[in-house]
């Protein structure tokens, strides 16, 4: 018997089997993957994407596998100046989910260092991870690559005016 594919992301709203799978391997685009129940399915999708728990891939025998958030480690952050900290996360454009009373990012011991300078309270923890997608609605902030996002407004930069300066720098 031969793998079922998928070539398509859809609702698991009616999933027949389960796949669990981390915040890093919910990101892909070709990839044989284990429902709960131990079979194998392989995902051929046409481009790279950010799969999101609650969503699904649909098989060629028209079932539907839902992708739950898999439980990883994971660092939860607390202290006193919460917002200093979330600033410096995500300023390295770290991954991170927001609580009411604590932040959650992968486990990073560089970060992990950084935090405690800050005097943020860092402790281990296990639990599945669903970061704040990226500010333009993408599900992953990527580095800097804003997806269809232009930077190019349309508009003319030039300020019509010249940056020649009437002195001398001299001494």
């Amino acid at each position: 018997m031969s793998l079922q594919k998928s070539y398509e992301v859809v609702s698991a709203a009616h999933a027949q089997g389960h796949v669990a799978l981390t915040y890093d391997q919910r990101l892909l685009r070709r990839k044989k993957l284990t429902m709960a129940t131990g079979e194998a399915f392989y995902v051929d999708l046409p481009k790279t994407i950010s799969v999101s728990a609650g969503q699904g891939f649909l098989l060629e025998d028209g079932r539907v596998v839902a992708i739950d958030a898999a439980e990883e480690e994971l660092f939860a952050i607390t202290g006193s100046d919460m917002l200093r900290y979330a600033w410096h996360i995500g300023n390295r454009h770290t991954p991170c989910a927001l609580a009411q009373d604590q932040l959650v990012i992968q486990r990073d011991p560089v970060i992990k260092a950084m935090l405690l300078q800050l005097g943020a309270e860092v402790r281990d923890i296990v639990a599945a991870f669903t970061p704040e997608g990226g500010a333009y609605g993408h599900g992953r902030t990527m580095g800097h690559d804003h997806g269809d996002h232009s930077h190019d407004h349309s508009h003319d930069h030039d300020h019509k005016h010249s940056h020649t300066h009437e002195h001398s720098h001299d001494d």
